[in-house]
């Protein structure tokens, strides 16, 4: 009798041992693992969003500031002081997002940016405000875009949250630069035709 205790209490301790042998290599693999260190973090495509995000913000700030004294129109002057107070809101969050993710965001603005930039400061008056308005509809048609795919697919939560908290902003700058560059070309129609009606 006492014999067979002795072998169910060696069971038992095999097993236990066995037990905590399993559990221990278990918590080894999930700590090893890739997928596991990697749960949650931010993807490549969520770190080439925020740095590209990092960069165009900036440079919606500078050619913001250009507006605000370049522009010849009060409505391409408001809309440059605009760009400057909501993308720098707007760069601050992204700021936060990344100081909390280990991100280190660029410096600059970026090759493509400063060559928009050199380019724009170097014009004055309507000259100006033909090309700004102009860069400003395709650049935020194209920021929304990329807005829309980050805050739909984008795999680390904060991130998608800036990108959707961000997105209402940029379509209502799309709205406004629409209507003014809707309302330049209803002038410069109206121009056209009180031209043509003087030279008759």
């Amino acid at each position: 009798m006492n014999q067979n205790r002795e072998q169910i209490s060696g069971w038992a301790g095999s097993m236990f041992t066995l037990g905590g042998a399993i559990t221990a290599a278990a918590l080894v693999f999930a700590q090893c693992s890739p997928v596991a260190a990697h749960a949650g973090a931010p993807s490549n495509a969520d770190l080439k969003f925020v740095k590209a995000a990092a960069r165009g913000g900036m440079a919606e700030v500078r050619l913001g500031k250009l507006a605000e004294s370049r522009g010849a129109s009060a409505r391409v002057r408001e809309f440059g002081q605009r760009m400057v107070h909501d993308h720098s809101a707007a760069n601050d969050h992204l700021k936060d997002v990344a100081r909390s993710k280990h991100i280190t965001l660029p410096s600059g603005i970026g090759a493509k940016n400063k060559a928009t930039y050199s380019r724009l400061a170097r014009l004055r008056g309507a000259a100006f405000d033909a090309a700004y308005v102009r860069d400003m509809r395709a650049d935020h048609q194209e920021d929304i875009s990329e807005f829309q795919r980050e805050a739909r697919s984008g795999r680390d939560a904060e991130v998608r949250a800036f990108a959707r908290t961000t997105l209402p902003v940029l379509r209502e700058h799309y709205r406004m630069i629409t209507r003014i560059s809707s309302n330049r070309n209803r002038m410069r129609a109206h121009r056209s035709r009180m031209g043509r009606m003087g030279r008759m």
